[in-house]
């Protein structure tokens, strides 16, 4: 069956666990929820010595009535019983009640830790391992981790059952009750060997259905390129082949789980047959009386079914810990971005060094070598040059979204790697080609990164980009929703929402990742207009590919292949005849009002050039 899991092989940062480890580290939710847990566990006594009586009343019942028929002698008897069962219903629910709320909090932290390390895992993270796994194991797993405690809970009341029913069965017939015990060791065997394909097909099950969800959310992020290319077919014949695959693996495991049971209850039904038949002949030979002998097959069903329940545990709770086991992978996932302290800086100046950087996406893809670079406090600097040059990765290393292999990277004469990261970012500005808005209003995610922001603050540096121009353009002004991911609003109008948000947040590093690449002219002119403000006594790093946004930079950064072969500004640099040069009159020149307002004569002999 291994063509069933091609493609299912474990994460990366997937790590195998024993029994033990797990199960130690399950605990240690439940220690806070220590008082309720106590409660429940003297609820489950009470409720198994409550359902173990019922049985035992009915036994001696039986045998009373062979010597007294008298109606009152019923009634009681049915009082009695009656009252056990009542009993043992309100004792359950105060069980439920307080198991369901422990099991609750649990869960709750669970989930909690689990989307706590996904935030803090560094962007280098998600280029490896797609978004619908993650969320699978966020979600999906921890709900599976629910639903096993719950069961271990039933299974605890189930053992003390057998506990009081087997040690009331040897008070009555030692040969009979050594007969019940002799076929436990057989239906344990039968379920503990089950164990290992148990975990590991349940394990395969897990990791498809990441795959499915995966595979759903990426299609529908997506549904819009599939659409233009016509291509609705094709997502759809790979939701097939995905789907299939998760039938495949999930009948297996219907297979196992189901299998175990029928062979269960054919060894139990065996021992059943076998106490039937010696107590009958127990009692013909009248050292048994008709109760007891009731007693015995009566409790027989309270006896197997809780045996067989136990027999099975382990492979039943090898849903909970392979469900823990890729929770606690993802909680313990080792990062990549390492601070090696925490300090906080009162202020940032924005002096940014590169010391002999270097750094690489993955082994086989060196990006920076032995790279050096200073700016100033202040500079406004320009990034240029092929796409795969570094440019957006001196930025995400500047932010540290990234870990470099080697050299140092300063901020302030300070080592990035000794800062506290959340205190340094705010100091951070980044506005990026293609911005991100979140559900809610205009207004709510211009304050999204600094909450406490007052609405004239909002409303200030809205005017700020553009001189406001474009609130007027938007329904509803500022309060205007964005919708998901911002798809009420133009491309434009989502970049200038970004602009406004990182201009609340008023920082010392201001970092344009290609910001106006996929706008208009005219909403590039109203981002540029704010930009020009906004940049001074800013450390700004420019990564553009429009001319406006560069040629007044104090100084241009030409890079090839992670170094830096020319720097100077516009001018000088033109002059060199070099690499800008060259890429000035492939890509900017036609951008500059004087381009356009040439002849196609004269743009033909400054092409030849």
């Amino acid at each position: 069956m291994g063509f069933i899991m091609d493609g299912l092989d474990a994460e990366e940062y997937d790590r195998t666990y024993n029994d033990r480890q797990l199960v130690g580290r399950i605990l240690s939710y439940f220690r806070p929820q220590a008082p309720r847990m106590l409660l429940v566990a003297f609820m489950i006594l009470l409720n198994s010595a409550l359902n173990t009586a019922i049985p035992v009343a009915l036994s001696r019942g039986i045998d009373r009535l062979q010597e007294d028929t008298a109606t009152q002698t019923i009634v009681i008897l049915a009082a009695v019983i009656g009252g056990l069962t009542c009993m043992g219903w309100a004792v359950n629910a105060v069980r439920q009640w307080f198991s369901a709320v422990a099991v609750g909090n649990v869960v709750l932290d669970l989930r909690e830790d689990a989307f706590d390390a996904v935030v803090k895992r560094d962007l280098s993270f998600y280029d490896s391992f797609p978004s619908g796994k993650i969320v699978s194991r966020v979600t999906s797993d921890t709900q599976s981790f629910s639903q096993v405690v719950g069961l271990t809970m039933d299974l605890m009341s189930q053992v003390l059952i057998v506990t009081f029913l087997v040690g009331y069965l040897f008070s009555v017939n030692v040969r009979l009750a050594l007969m019940v015990m002799g076929t436990a060791p057989f239906i344990i065997a039968a379920a503990l060997g089950f164990r290992k394909i148990a975990r590991d097909t349940v394990t395969q099950s897990r990791r498809i259905q990441a795959e499915v969800s995966s595979h759903i959310q990426e299609s529908i992020s997506g549904i819009g390129v599939a659409k233009t290319f016509r291509q609705e077919h094709a997502i759809y014949d790979e939701f097939l082949s995905v789907n299939a695959q998760s039938y495949r693996i999930n009948l297996r495991s219907g297979y196992v789980f189901n299998s175990i049971f029928p062979l269960l209850s054919f060894i139990a039904g065996i021992g059943t047959g076998v106490i039937v038949y010696f107590g009958g002949k127990t009692v013909q030979d009248g050292t048994l009386s008709a109760g007891d002998w009731y007693l015995f097959v009566q409790g027989l069903a309270m006896f197997w079914f809780p045996l067989t329940s136990i027999a099975s545990f382990w492979s039943q709770f090898q849903l909970g810990l392979a469900a823990g086991e890729r929770v606690f992978a993802l909680v313990d996932a080792e990062p990549k971005v390492v601070q090696i302290g925490s300090e906080k800086l009162p202020q940032l100046y924005g002096q940014i060094q590169f010391e002999n950087v270097d750094f690489r996406y993955t082994d086989n893809e060196q990006v920076l070598e032995n790279f050096s670079l200073h700016i100033k406090p202040g500079e406004k600097i320009a990034l240029v040059g092929h796409t795969g040059s570094g440019k957006s990765s001196i930025a995400k290393l500047i932010a540290r979204f990234y870990e470099f292999q080697s050299g140092r990277i300063l901020v302030d004469d300070h080592d990035i790697r000794t800062l506290d990261l959340e205190n340094y970012r705010t100091y951070l500005g980044i506005v990026t080609q293609t911005p991100f808005l979140f559900d809610g209003t205009v207004a709510d995610n211009i304050r999204y990164g600094t909450q406490d922001a007052h609405d004239d603050d909002v409303i200030s540096v809205s005017k700020q980009v553009g001189g406001g121009d474009w609130i007027a353009g938007l329904p509803n002004g500022l309060q205007t929703q964005v919708g998901e991911r911002g798809h009420n609003l133009s491309m434009g109008q989502r970049q200038l929402v970004a602009l406004a948000r990182v201009l609340l947040q008023d920082p010392s590093i201001f970092i344009l990742d290609e910001a106006t690449a996929s706008v208009d002219p005219l909403t590039e002119t109203l981002i540029q207009e704010g930009l020009d403000e906004v940049m001074k006594r800013r450390t700004s790093i420019l990564i553009a590919h429009r001319l406006s946004t560069i040629k007044n930079a104090d100084r241009i950064i030409v890079l090839r292949e992670g170094k830096i072969i020319e720097e100077g500004n516009h001018n000088s640099l033109l002059a060199q005849g070099g690499h800008y040069a060259e890429l000035y009159n492939t890509y900017f020149r036609h951008q500059s009002l004087d381009y356009m307002n040439t002849s196609p004569a004269a743009r033909a002999e400054m092409a030849e050039v």
